[in-house]
């Protein structure tokens, strides 16, 4: 399968094949399949944020123990993996500087 060049920006959960703006977060190369699977995981990403802010105003629920934030971690977790196995060299070196996987 043919992969193209993608723009993410995964704090607006953008993915696009136009750079507009500041969408050029992370490049991807990335096949048609393994985009739509990764809008798939910003979408679980948008539905545990969403949880979380619900359970938020639940005063005696601790984070740490709150189903909807541990969704939330370890999607993001997958997502910057996909990103990182996807990206480009610039791409990989930000992840590895961000410290998020544990390369």
């Amino acid at each position: 399968m043919d992969k193209n060049k993608y723009y993410v920006n995964i704090g607006t959960k953008e993915i696009s094949i136009n750079k507009d703006g500041n969408n050029d977060e992370f490049i991807v190369h990335a096949t048609e399949d393994e985009i739509i699977n990764l809008r798939e995981l910003f979408d679980e990403i948008e539905q545990a944020d969403n949880r979380s802010f619900w359970r938020s105003h639940v005063p005696f629920q601790p984070y740490h123990q709150d189903q909807a934030n541990d969704d939330f971690d370890a999607s993001m977790k997958e997502a910057f993996q996909k990103i990182y196995d996807f990206g480009d060299e610039e791409t990989k070196g930000l992840i590895k500087q961000m410290g998020v996987l544990e390369l």
